[in-house]
């Protein structure tokens, strides 16, 4: 099946609806604070193509590049423009740059809330073989996704990283497992390969818990426990690159093709699983058809916390950086001149610009590596 225009659409409408939640969240909080906006934009500013219509003073228009939104209040760079952005007091400045990526967090939120009810909660206690590969050891001894491994080698099994360490100290030997199968105990002999990478796995499974179906608490806590974990992580990334903690390579930046080659691998993966367990369904077999995955709902919710947590960082032209400008003016009462500010947001965006232009070109000459 070709994958290119649902990959394309997907992406469109994924990291399109990013932006304009992002801009969405900076539109309200200017209506909130009284703080007149001239413009709302469906799509990168370029191009107008028409005006869509006009609400309580705000063009809606619509630009050529699809992609997200803008929002463009009165006075945003002027102090001397009264009911704009500029003049506004420093509490509502800070409140209309917050929501933006205050908007994506929340958006992620929702995102992950919805993954959890959807997958259940992980019960501890035994392992599942949550998918096989294709051609693994594992397939070739009809060990099938849905299989709970009772023992290995004689050995109870109840943990995820003992039945990995106890898989890994056995490579290129034959390894007995016994398995509840629909409640049927059955042993299986599969013998891992040290010749596969990590990436595929010696025998080829992905482990898992059971779950059970999660209430609604525990939905929203798993949505915003996750979101958080996400935003440490991001924020924890420089720290482990100078640490050496991770390689370079593992925390590289990626622009437009690179996050497409996410979005394109995760959509693969979530239609073809759907199409196995269908066809397993349909031929009335059970057990034998990899669990459906998710990945790209779930990458979805990472570039909502990614994109801001990225808008909070403390760098001029971003809303973090322009959030520094408003606090000296919160804990001093003393502003800084907005000639300077434009000027420094200015030059920042201009240094932006060529970065974003610099990962995008290596995004085609060294292609970020996406493996499963």
């Amino acid at each position: 099946m070709e994958f290119g225009f649902l990959t394309l659409v997907i992406f469109i409408l994924a990291l399109g609806g990013m932006i304009f939640v992002h801009e969405l969240g900076h539109f309200l909080a200017a209506r909130w604070a009284k703080i007149e906006v001239e413009e709302f934009g469906f799509g990168l500013p370029s191009y107008k193509i028409a005006t869509l219509f006009t609400w309580q003073g705000t063009e809606f228009t619509l630009h050529a590049l699809p992609l997200g939104g803008f929002v463009r209040p009165k006075g945003e760079n002027d102090p001397n423009i009264p009911g704009g952005y500029g003049a506004a007091s420093p509490w509502k400045r800070l409140v209309v740059l917050v929501a933006g990526p205050l908007m994506n967090l929340l958006t992620a939120v929702i995102v992950f809330t919805a993954l959890v009810a959807y997958e259940g909660i992980p019960v501890p206690g035994s392992v599942r073989v949550e998918t096989v590969a294709e051609n693994s050891p594992a397939e070739e001894a009809d060990i099938r996704a849905g299989d709970i491994i009772v023992s290995i080698n004689g050995q109870e099994v109840t943990d995820i990283e003992p039945a990995r360490s106890l898989i890994r100290e056995n490579l290129d030997t034959p390894v007995e497992f016994v398995l509840n199968r629909d409640g049927e105990l059955i042993t299986i002999t599969a013998t891992p390969l040290s010749s596969r990478t990590s990436q595929e796995g010696a025998l080829g499974v992905g482990l898992n818990y059971p779950t059970r179906p999660a209430t609604l608490i525990e939905s929203v806590g798993g949505g915003a426990t996750i979101t958080g974990l996400q935003a440490a992580t991001i924020v924890y990334l420089p720290i482990a690159l100078i640490q050496g903690a991770i390689a370079p390579d593992e925390a590289r930046l990626i622009g437009f093709k690179g996050i497409y080659d996410l979005f394109n691998f995760s959509v693969q993966e979530d239609v073809t699983s759907r199409q196995e367990a269908a066809a397993e369904t349909s031929s009335g077999e059970t057990g034998a058809a990899p669990q459906p995955t998710n990945f790209t709902i779930s990458l979805i919710g990472l570039l909502s916390v990614s994109l801001g947590v990225f808008n909070l960082l403390p760098i001029p032209a971003l809303d973090g950086g322009r959030i520094l400008f408003t606090l000296p003016e919160i804990l001093f009462k003393k502003r800084i001149p907005t000639e300077w500010e434009n000027m420094v947001n200015g030059i920042a965006m201009l240094l932006l610009i060529g970065l974003m232009l610099f990962v995008n070109v290596m995004d085609f000459i060294n292609p970020a590596q996406v493996v499963p």
